[in-house]
């Protein structure tokens, strides 16, 4: 005898927008799609979301802590210095992109789409999402005793989304790979490099 579900009704409609939204896009899904992958009524998903608008913004949400908690999983189960957990989060992202369902990262695509529309809340959503893995590397990176942990977790999140978007264009996840090997590397150099050496760089104009 199958159990009954014991999603919430909300949580119904997310899963259904998840799916279908990732899968397909947000804009080629339509609100009667979500409704019918649910079980639901239109009118039932509209009285749990005002809008489309509105279901895209909670489908973003739906996945900013699941995705934030597994970079993090991701790091705290390598073993090694920072860079080598580094490398494991791209060497991770690399694996999950060789899942033939797998279609890139769900942020970057959806304000791809919604580029015509800057003040979108999915929008900010994705922005933030972002600014908080940055965050949340340059944390890691301080407690690892790295200076300027702030100035090398962007560019690790920079190399991140590079990939993200290298491998959804050439469908290749050895572009993560890659793009882990210059992450960690650049860890390592500012792991070992001495200040002083840094600011002799600097007066020199390098």
């Amino acid at each position: 005898m199958a159990k009954p579900s014991t999603e919430t009704t909300q949580e119904k409609i997310l899963t259904a927008a998840n799916k279908l939204f990732y899968a397909e896009g947000i804009r080629a899904v339509s609100v009667d799609a979500i409704a019918e992958k649910a079980g639901l009524t239109k009118r039932t998903l509209y009285y749990h979301f005002k809008s489309k608008d509105d279901l895209i913004k909670g489908y973003l949400v739906s996945r900013d802590q699941p995705n934030l908690l597994a970079f993090a999983n991701w790091y705290n189960e390598a073993e090694g210095s920072a860079a080598d957990r580094t490398a494991a989060i791209f060497r991770h992202v690399a694996q999950n992109a060789r899942h033939p369902k797998w279609k890139g990262c769900g942020f970057l695509r959806t304000v791809a789409e919604l580029a015509n529309m800057p003040g979108h809340p999915a929008v900010a959503v994705g922005a933030a999402h972002k600014k908080k893995f940055e965050a949340w590397l340059s944390e890691r990176y301080a407690d690892a005793g790295i200076e300027e942990a702030s100035a090398v977790a962007r560019s690790v999140a920079l190399l991140m989304d590079g990939a993200f978007s290298a491998m959804l264009t050439f469908r290749d996840p050895q572009y993560a790979d890659d793009a882990g090997k210059a992450a960690s590397s650049l860890v390592a150099l500012a792991s070992t490099e001495p200040k002083n050496s840094r600011d002799v760089h600097r007066s020199a104009g390098h």
